[in-house]
């Protein structure tokens, strides 16, 4: 308990330089360490200096958003806001390090130590903070060019950024929740959300699981022991993987084309069956769309299921036969389970994926056809209809709002898989 007490009362050095460091680098000075308070309080001076400007008026464009046009931008003063609060975080964090730098110093003092040059401080750093140092400017990069862009979408969530709330001719404004609740309360928001919403979520569904079933069938049934010309197989199969996604699209867009089309023209002509409008009615473009998926994303499954079926060990298929196990038994109580086990994480991700999958609704039919009484299009996906309301719409504010439900939907989903399965538990 003594020298409890005692060790307490010798952090007068530590206490003082703490609190001396207030101003940045007088505790260093109060530390002897020269060149170091020097370097702490010259850095200071140089970042209030060259950031006043964009403090003073970053802020104020934060807040206000602009006072008067055609002066004022409010879209330029929200972004200089924002990395007016990311420069100050980064400046908060700089400052604390000046804190703790002095209080660890005037620990050292307090035991009675020598406190370290700043040639030994910076060899210590060198050696001791190596791998911060090395992804500090790679941390730097990511702030700037993606916790920015998401801070800009968020706040742009919560302003009334339109066709009618335009620089030059108009300032947005904050409105807080209020495009949220428009969404759910405005006629035409409401209708076309819920409708984009439920489609969204057939087609991950169905052209993820078809994607997943179609891979893991035919990754099975070419690793059967007595299939012949195994390799030509996985070539053949492997071939949709090969050809970029985009041509493939393209080219199933003019195949599935309601008048000249290889699909009306010549299969379904063929078997005497009529043309079938699969560009302009809205459910058999679904069926096209979710077809051409499961065609697109199957090989990718299959190769991966491929790999892990070589892993399973042989001897349980061994001891199965011994038990008299038929070979769909072996296949539902050893080979799924496995695979499932092995696969989630990649399983989570096709269904993520999809739900995201902009191409293939945008290449095919632009998310035609269009529908009345709508802003979006008949096989619109959230994704997709938020690119509309983008850039065809100008309404980005209730774009903004519908990605952030987007992100925390797609999330929330996915750590829910995460948690269920049993791939990222230690054994």
């Amino acid at each position: 308990m003594e020298q409890k007490v005692s060790i307490k009362g010798q952090r007068k050095h530590a206490k003082t330089a703490a609190l001396l460091s207030i101003i940045p680098g007088v505790g260093q000075l109060y530390n002897r360490q020269v060149i170091k308070g020097l370097f702490f309080l010259i850095v200071t001076v140089l970042y209030f200096y060259g950031f006043s400007g964009l403090f003073n008026m970053g802020f104020w464009g934060l807040i206000t958003l602009g006072t008067e046009v055609p002066r004022d931008n409010s879209v330029f003063l929200l972004a200089e806001g924002l990395i007016a609060v990311l420069v100050l975080a980064i400046g908060i964090l700089f400052y604390y390090l000046n804190i703790r730098d002095a209080y660890k110093n005037g620990e050292q003092r307090d035991m009675g130590l020598t406190v370290p040059s700043f040639k030994a401080s910076f060899s210590n750093m060198i050696h001791r903070d190596y791998p911060y140092l090395m992804v500090s400017p790679g941390v730097f990069l990511l702030i700037f060019s993606v916790i920015f862009p998401i801070l800009f979408s968020f706040a742009l969530a919560f302003t009334n950024y339109n066709l009618y709330h335009m620089a030059p001719a108009h300032l947005a404004d904050w409105v807080g929740f209020k495009t949220f609740a428009d969404i759910f309360t405005v006629d035409i928001w409401r209708s076309t959300f819920f409708s984009v919403l439920g489609w969204t979520v057939i087609w991950t569904l169905v052209a993820s699981t078809l994607s997943i079933v179609l891979g893991i069938f035919f990754a099975v049934l070419v690793h059967q022991k007595d299939l012949r010309f195994k390799k030509f197989w996985r070539i053949i199969l492997v071939l949709p993987w090969a050809v970029p996604g985009f041509v493939t699209i393209l080219v199933f867009a003019a195949m599935f084309n309601d008048s000249f089309g290889a699909i009306n023209t010549s299969i379904l002509s063929f078997f005497g069956i009529k043309a079938i409008p699969w560009l302009t009615e809205a459910n058999w473009t679904k069926i096209a769309l979710l077809t051409i998926q499961g065609w697109l994303g199957f090989p990718y499954i299959f190769v991966v299921t491929t790999g892990v079926l070589q892993s399973i060990p042989e001897d349980l298929y061994e001891a199965a036969l011994m038990d008299g196990a038929s070979a769909w038994q072996k296949f539902r109580s050893i080979t799924l389970p496995f695979i499932l086990m092995q696969m989630t994480p990649i399983i989570i991700t096709q269904y993520t994926f999809n739900f995201n999958n902009f191409n293939i609704i945008y290449l095919f039919n632009g998310g035609g056809p269009a529908m009345p009484n709508s802003t979006a299009g008949g096989t619109d996906i959230l994704v997709s209809w938020i690119y509309k309301l983008t850039l065809k719409s100008n309404q980005y504010a209730l774009a903004a709002a519908l990605t952030i439900l987007l992100s925390v939907f797609v999330i929330a989903i996915a750590l829910w898989q995460f948690r269920r399965s049993h791939s990222f538990k230690e054994d």
